[in-house]
């Protein structure tokens, strides 16, 4: 159902280099673009996507409250690797990777971090 999901920037440049990075871990590269205002990433055009914009009113991008972005991938380690390269690169972390709940070791597997903008994304999984 979800096509893409675009995330503000007030650094465009800055914003690119952090999600060049972040997905590369995931083998995932850039499937649109146009200079200093988007980029998408993706796995493919017919995948949901994710993208960093310069906000077509030219207002300061700001960060939505309860809005998060969720990126599926296949395994914990996955989670983990992703989780950190985000704090490498300059994130936030907004809950280390692991079982919610507490005590759990199957289920939903996820890790929180923040962009260098202040948007909240997470990689999960489900481990069955």
């Amino acid at each position: 159902m979800i096509g893409y999901v675009t995330l503000g920037t007030n650094n465009f440049s800055a914003a690119t280099v952090f999600y060049d990075s972040l997905f590369a871990s995931l083998d995932i590269g850039r499937l649109m673009e146009e200079d200093n205002y988007y980029i998408a990433w993706g796995p493919s055009m017919n995948e949901p996507s994710l993208a960093v914009v310069v906000p077509f009113n030219k207002e300061p991008a700001a960060v939505g409250n309860g809005t998060m972005v969720a990126i599926a991938v296949e395994r914990p380690e996955q989670v983990d690797a992703l989780h950190r390269k985000a704090l490498e690169l300059g994130g936030a972390s907004e809950g280390e990777p692991g079982f919610r709940s507490d005590g759990n070791n199957k289920g939903f597997y996820a890790g929180y971090f923040r962009d260098l903008d202040g948007n909240k994304l997470n990689a999960f999984c489900i481990v069955e």
